[in-house]
């Protein structure tokens, strides 16, 4: 290891060397008076992290011989980890503490976890690959039973991490069968291997493998089978963790993937992202309407956005994974307004997750009851706001790359999408009188609340500098 390749894996070096020294302090001081104060030092040190990496140089740069790559697709995704990460943690907070659940051992998992995701990002080999997607996948299955009391809460954590094992077993195998027949884990030297326009067939079943598992990750279908009942039985701060964070990461590793090792043959990978992309819209679409409970309703609704995200990267072009860099920013932001709404969903005390328990909500707060109107029409991709222009990205993508049909069918998936949305909505201003939910929200909460809400509707007029910081990261990535 050269002091070069030390300086460009620094910020992961770092926040692990974190984690460790959180954890050793953890032990030190005692679980119980240090865990809500480490949680909010790990939130900072994120947001910390993600501001040095997104002003850092530009340019790209490789350690340990192609086994990290450094680049601007990676330290965009990053920052959208990390910042994500944080939030979701900060705003949890309240949530975990009131209910005997905030464990110094939460933070310092989704550090790690963050660290795995960070390195699936900038994998350039097979192995880095599954070392960071394996970091993050042992940390999160931990996480997804944190509460321990809870029979949901088990389950979800058993079934996660039995799916979990299957699909590593398939990337593997998939792994093993590409090292067999291209003779190297290097992404840059299967590129070398596979022709242009010419697939070997021992290749071609190694790519389907790779992108199956990965496809897990995503919850795209026919991978999709965990998602509803982890997001239902793991605390509602783990579920927000799950729909952000680790979902841009798993999108970014499927890039670096077909785009470093298979980026010669965009037609055979493109066929199988677009037949995900189709699966998933529909599936996610249809399953959802018959939810009444808004954790399993959002899990289903990740099913069908990451439905559309992979319709944009099936594009195999620039403007696909320009589109799905856009998309996966503006979905987490969306994504994180409406967790923090979700958190403060309480009665007498205690959580509350039936959509009728939304009765005559308006009547009750208004203002969170319009943000959560504009994030919810977001989600749907309704004219004017963010969200619409998200769904319009990828939609544009594929068309240009001539996915008429499936375009068509994300058009039809959006409108059905439409419903389940619009019923929580039509729930909060015109359903029958109910009892109220307490009326208590965390400044934290309220704030990202209405921040994210604000976003989807002044982000229209040049969303943020987005679109040009995922411009330069989609250059960096199809080149």
């Amino acid at each position: 290891m050269t002091s070069a390749d030390f300086s460009i894996v620094l910020p992961e070096f770092l926040l692990a060397v974190y984690a460790m020294v959180a954890l050793l302090a953890g032990v030190w001081f005692g679980k119980d008076k240090l865990a809500p104060t480490l949680l909010w030092i790990t939130s900072g040190v994120m947001l910390v992290i993600a501001a040095w990496i997104g002003l850092a140089e530009v340019g790209s740069h490789e350690a340990f011989g192609g086994l990290f790559i450094d680049d601007a697709f990676s330290r965009f995704t990053k920052v959208m980890i990390l910042v994500s990460a944080a939030l979701v943690l900060a705003m949890g907070t309240d949530y975990m503490q009131r209910r005997g659940l905030l464990r110094f051992e939460y933070p310092i998992l989704a550090t790690l976890a963050v660290i795995g995701m960070m390195m699936m990002v900038s994998a350039g080999n097979l192995m880095s690959l599954y070392m960071g997607l394996e970091l993050q996948s042992l940390a999160l299955y931990i996480v997804a039973a944190l509460r321990r009391e809870s029979e949901k809460s088990s389950e979800a954590g058993l079934k996660y991490f039995v799916l979990g094992a299957l699909s590593s077993g398939i990337l593997l195998y998939g792994a093993s069968l590409t090292y067999g027949f291209a003779g190297t884990t290097q992404f840059a030297g299967i590129i070398g291997v596979v022709q242009e326009g010419h697939l070997p067939i021992g290749l071609l079943f190694g790519m389907v493998f790779l992108i199956a598992g990965l496809a897990f990750k995503v919850s795209a279908v026919p991978f999709h089978m965990w998602t509803p009942d982890v997001y239902e039985g793991s605390p509602t701060p783990v579920t927000a963790f799950f729909a952000t964070a680790p979902k841009v990461a798993a999108m970014a590793l499927i890039a670096r993937l077909v785009f470093d090792a298979f980026g010669q043959v965009p037609a055979e990978w493109g066929q199988i992202l677009a037949l995900l992309a189709g699966l998933s819209m529909v599936w996610g679409s249809v399953a959802a309407i018959g939810q009444t409970n808004i954790k399993r309703l959002m899990a289903y609704s990740s099913i069908t956005h990451m439905g559309f995200v992979l319709l944009g990267l099936s594009a195999g072009t620039a403007e696909g994974v320009q589109a799905m860099l856009t998309y996966m920013a503006i979905y987490v932001t969306m994504n994180v307004g409406v967790f923090a709404f979700m958190l403060s969903m309480e009665r007498d005390g205690q959580p509350v997750t039936d959509i009728k328990s939304l009765n005559q909500y308006a009547r009750q707060d208004p203002t969170k009851a319009l943000a959560m109107l504009v994030l919810l029409f977001s989600l749907a991709g309704v004219p004017p706001f963010l969200g619409f222009f998200a769904k319009f990205a990828v939609l544009q993508a594929a068309l240009h790359a001539g996915y008429i049909w499936l375009v068509l069918l994300g058009v039809i998936a959006s409108v059905v999408a439409a419903f389940y949305y619009l019923r929580i909505v039509f729930y909060m201003y015109f359903g029958k009188e109910t009892d109220p939910l307490d009326n208590r929200m965390p400044a934290i909460q309220w704030g990202l609340l209405m921040v994210s809400a604000l976003a989807m509707l002044l982000g229209i007029f040049n969303l943020f500098g987005i679109e040009g910081a995922a411009q330069a990261a989609a250059a960096a990535l199809v080149n």
